[in-house]
């Protein structure tokens, strides 16, 4: 993709993006809802024209070349199986559609069933099918294309949670036993975090980050990627950064290992729930008082109020932490990061500077 662009009116839905996508990799396009995810993928599938930018595939100019002829295959949201024709049949479609023998489709239907389990299901209509099923099918349909691509919008999203999970593991093992390229829409973070390879991370239609899922999650370029990940999201304080290198702010005495030479700034402080720990309040870096104590089961998340931020803290169960309580935390150098308060883009610092990271 080079400078792919689509406006609505005066909206710029996707703005500028840029994107490579190598052969083999699971692309994950990850954002909330209304951040261009699923219209830059729908103009890479050929569904949307752009309003400025080209899509190349293996180097060839593919901008206006009809869906059909793109060598791509797209897995929706809804399925989109027809409901009048059984399994095997919805399968075989892409193959009919270009003529193929007989023999030669029911083999190939058939190899693609045994893969996704669907076998003992070929002469079912989709009606009699589990949401899952229906979903195998889907994938069926466009793994019988061997294409050289396959374009995912949220196909997860109508499944319940456990259906999910096991779905997410099937996707992932057959991106890696075909070494397909795929490029996967969504807004859950849970998917993008185990399924990528690569995410893509969009904002208003722009690029925010593009990196590996530990590099997002543990380097996030702004305060917008801090936030979008993580459960609970990153904590994030105002504070002031002192010439001896310490974060400062109400109840927060923070040093970031800098040394002296630091200038003075406001900066927003960002730590993890789960890098803080509870130490004795003399050894305390943040002071405050516990609003509340989530039981995940293995894990307990406490609401704490330090200042007047409030911050979580997640750590397996039990914490030892009661609501009214007062708590003193600490987290170490490395797990800290800093944002400009303007910018909200993440500060790269040294010894004798801060300045900051485009």
């Amino acid at each position: 993709m080079q400078g792919l662009t689509r406006r609505f009116g005066a909206v710029a839905a996707v703005d500028d993006v840029w994107l490579d996508v190598a052969d083999g990799e699971f692309l994950v396009l990850l954002g909330p809802s209304g951040c261009g995810k699923s219209t830059l993928l729908r103009m890479i599938a050929g569904l949307l024209e752009p309003s400025g930018g080209r899509v190349l595939l293996d180097e060839e100019d593919i901008t206006h070349v009809p869906p059909q002829r793109r060598d791509l295959a797209m897995v929706f949201q809804g399925y989109a199986l027809y409901p009048h024709l059984s399994v095997a049949r919805n399968i075989g479609f892409p193959l009919r559609a270009r003529g193929r023998p007989k023999v030669e489709i029911r083999a190939e239907v058939a190899k693609v069933a045994e893969m996704l389990g669907l076998t003992g299901l070929l002469d079912r209509k989709p009606r009699e099918l589990s949401g899952g099923q229906r979903q195998r099918v889907a994938l069926g349909r466009a793994l019988v294309r061997e294409p050289g691509a396959f374009l995912m919008d949220e196909p997860l999203s109508n499944l319940d949670a456990t259906l999910r999970a096991t779905t997410r593991a099937e996707i992932v093992a057959l991106h890696r036993s075909l070494a397909a390229t795929v490029v996967y829409v969504t807004h859950d973070q849970v998917e993008a975090m185990t399924m990528a390879t690569r995410i893509v991370l969009l904002n208003e239609g722009r690029v925010e980050q593009a990196g590996s899922p530990a590099e997002v999650y543990d380097a996030p370029a702004s305060v917008f990627v801090a936030r979008f990940l993580g459960s609970p999201p990153m904590n994030l304080v105002d504070t002031v950064l002192n010439g001896d290198g310490v974060a400062r702010g109400d109840d927060l005495e923070l040093p970031l290992g800098l040394g002296e030479g630091v200038p003075e700034r406001p900066v927003t402080l960002g730590f993890r729930p789960e890098h803080l720990t509870i130490v004795p309040n003399e050894r305390a870096g943040l002071r405050g008082v516990v609003i509340a104590v989530e039981n995940l089961g293995g894990e307990e998340i406490a609401h704490c109020e330090v200042g007047a931020a409030r911050i979580c803290v997640r750590g397996p169960r039990p914490l030892g932490l009661v609501a009214g309580e007062r708590v003193g935390l600490s987290a170490r150098p490395e797990h800290l990061h800093l944002f400009d308060p303007d910018s909200g883009r993440r500060l790269a610092w040294r010894p004798a500077a801060v300045t900051t990271n485009a």
